[in-house]
């Protein structure tokens, strides 16, 4: 710990130490754990798996409330919050209309409050990463006829554009128009809204119905001249949609990542020797959703293939594709670099016919082999309602013994590597609710969130040690406060707080407070 200034070469060595660039997201050893994890709940509106419908503004912001303190307690950095699970929303849009989901009533009727903003609000001041979850096709569940939509909605205005295949509609992906649309519904989003990332999930064409074919063969005839199979056309536009809709979000607001969630496998070695070694439906040759070929693009931040499967599953198994997805992330990252992200089967936990999952151990043995690997950057959990109904005790042993830490997200750094600066200033006060710190940041590139670490004593501790993390808290246009409820106001604690940049980017040094008296930012060793 620097106790005085040792004049102007010092000062200027420090600025200069500022400026270099951190290139990993720091991954855990034999001996240590990992400071960058992602942990995402999934929170599903469709069908209202994971959120009621017909709750009033007071009702719903105390659920979301009561929802994210869970999850915060938990130590989940991220959740996944579906907002548009059909052609719809969860927040008011020019584009689509309201939800059923969010009122129970007809798709249109108004809620009367902004479901979206408020769980961004209350995520943000919690610490927590919202990511938007959309459904780019889907129009309606099999339960609902054309009837039941909203007279606004495009399906409706535009019958051309929709397809039946089974009992449901879908926007056709081989329009123009249509993506054009999908496209826009986005950028509405990302311009209206604070959002954290852009999430899809494993719908892009339907999942093929047996002895039924998917009817855009008329649209194949006028738009896919260019190519001699109409499987290789539709993987061409959920591939452009792909692409159109990352450069949307980065034209929009550039630290907005876009994440992708597939089915857990791309393709068998059967069909392709460079496929998994697995003999299950895949994206390639059944959704139509050529995922590899987006790691090779670079057109997505992160994949959460979703290896929904156990460690002993004979046709789909967890480590094998665990293990493939790694390599493929690994062989693309020189030029594209990717975060992977690992989707978890929690609903199956103690709740389906493969016995290896009446094992509260299996899906946390599957988050160590997550850790194990070398390319994994943490994992999403399907969903909310199975995280709460703690199937065999397993996501309290989750909580006790794997998550029993707070961990930063994964950064992407390749998009913006500039290291941000600490904060301007920091002071402290003893509070009846706890330690009260006002963190002042009056730098010219102000970061979107801050690290808050403490140690005991008047000595800083490693900046390494994940355990010393307090908390993570969003910037709050330069004048952020921020209570540590947990701290004894009998001790004595060195605080430490760094910034985060909107890339994850974490600053060198810290703004440091020993006992509430501020002291030099450290130079910390060099890892």
């Amino acid at each position: 710990m620097f106790k005085k200034f040792f004049g102007k070469c010092l000062a200027t060595f420090l600025v200069l130490l500022l400026l270099i660039p951190v290139f990993t997201n720091q991954k855990a050893t034999a001996n240590s754990l990992q400071k960058n994890e992602m942990r995402a709940a999934w929170i599903s509106s469709v069908s209202n798996i994971d959120m009621k419908a017909g709750m009033n503004q007071a009702q719903y912001t105390q659920w979301a409330q009561s929802t994210l303190d869970k999850l915060k307690a938990a130590n989940f950095n991220t959740i996944i919050f579906q907002v548009k699970p059909l052609n719809d929303a969860l927040y008011p849009s020019k584009l689509a209309p309201w939800s059923s989901y969010i009122t129970g009533k007809k798709q249109g009727t108004n809620p009367g409050f902004d479901p979206l903003q408020i769980m961004l609000d209350e995520a943000h001041k919690r610490g927590l990463e919202l990511h938007a979850w959309v459904n780019p096709y889907r129009v309606t569940m099999p339960s609902h006829a054309l009837s039941d939509l909203a007279a606004d909605n495009v399906a409706r205005k535009n019958p051309s554009w929709i397809v039946k295949y089974g009992k449901q509609y879908y926007l056709n992906p081989g329009l123009p128009e249509v993506q054009n649309y999908l496209i826009s519904t986005i950028e509405e989003l990302v311009s209206n809204y604070d959002i954290d990332a852009v999430h899809m999930d494993d719908y892009f064409y339907p999942y093929k119905i047996k002895g039924e074919t998917f009817p855009d063969q008329q649209t194949f005839k006028k738009y896919g001249s260019s190519f001699k199979k109409i499987e290789d056309w539709r993987r061409d536009n959920v591939n452009q949609l792909v692409k159109k809709v990352y450069e949307s979000i980065k034209a929009t607001k550039p630290h907005v990542q876009y994440g992708i969630s597939p089915f857990g496998i791309w393709r068998n070695k059967a069909q392709d020797s460079t496929g998994s070694n697995t003999n299950g439906m895949s994206n390639y040759d059944d959704i139509y959703a050529d995922t590899r070929q987006w790691i090779k693009d670079g057109s997505i931040d992160y994949i959460t293939p979703q290896i929904y499967w156990s460690r002993s599953h004979k046709v789909a198994n967890y480590s094998v594709l665990l293990d493939w997805w790694g390599k493929e992330i690994e062989t693309y990252a020189k030029s594209h670099p990717v975060n992977l992200y690992i989707g978890m089967a929690d609903y199956k936990v103690g709740n389906d016919s493969d016995t290896a999952w009446k094992n509260k151990m299996e899906l946390t043995n599957q988050v160590i082999a997550n850790r194990a690997n070398k390319n994994a950057q943490g994992q999403m959990h399907f969903s909310l309602r199975s995280i709460n109904n703690n199937a065999l005790g397993y996501s309290s042993y989750l909580n006790q013994q794997l998550y029993n830490y707070k961990a930063l997200t994964p950064s992407t750094f390749w998009k913006d590597s500039t290291v941000p600066m600490y904060p301007t200033d920091v002071t402290l006060s003893k509070e009846s609710s706890g330690m009260k710190l006002t963190i002042t940041d009056k730098n010219s590139t102000q970061p979107r969130k801050y690290v808050i670490y403490r140690f005991d004593g008047v000595k800083e501790g490693s900046y390494e040690d994940v355990k010393k993390i307090v908390d993570v808290v969003y910037n709050t246009n330069g004048n952020t406060v921020y209570v540590d409820t947990t701290a004894n106001k009998n001790k004595v604690y060195t605080y430490g707080i760094k910034s985060l940049s909107a890339t994850g980017v974490e600053s060198k040094t810290a703004f440091v407070l020993t006992d509430g008296k501020p002291t030099l930012p450290t130079l910390e060793e060099e890892m």
